[in-house]
């Protein structure tokens, strides 16, 4: 059984800070990749920053410069660092991750309970 567990939202004003953190856990043999999305009430569910393996990174454009997506290997564990925050980032924000579980040939997509985050102004 494979877990992932996020931590760190909450409610904070426009301009702050917040870190959000994804750890796996299980029988995990080989993360992929891992990334953030977020979905507000009504729409879809859209990528907000991705993080492959070896380190390359791709960002939604309405967070380049402001959000950094970062992981710790060792830990399975993908951070999500939001500053200079605005009310249009309040959403639902998803860890996703790509990874190959024991017993299995081929890796599948994983996803997060959600912890809300809310800015605001």
């Amino acid at each position: 059984q494979v877990q992932l567990v996020e931590s760190g939202g909450g409610l904070v004003q426009a301009g702050g800070s917040l870190r959000l953190s994804c750890a796996a856990s299980g029988s995990i043999l080989r993360i992929n990749d891992m990334g953030w999305y977020r979905q507000v009430p009504g729409k879809q569910r859209e990528l907000v920053a991705r993080i492959i393996s070896f380190g390359s990174t791709n960002y939604a454009d309405s967070v380049k410069g402001r959000f950094t997506i970062s992981r710790d290997n060792a830990k399975n564990t993908v951070y999500l660092q939001m500053n200079s925050l605005k009310p249009e980032d309040t959403a639902v924000y998803y860890c996703n991750a790509q990874l190959l579980q024991s017993g299995y040939v081929l890796p599948k997509q994983y996803w997060g309970q959600g912890t809300q985050v809310t800015v605001s102004s």
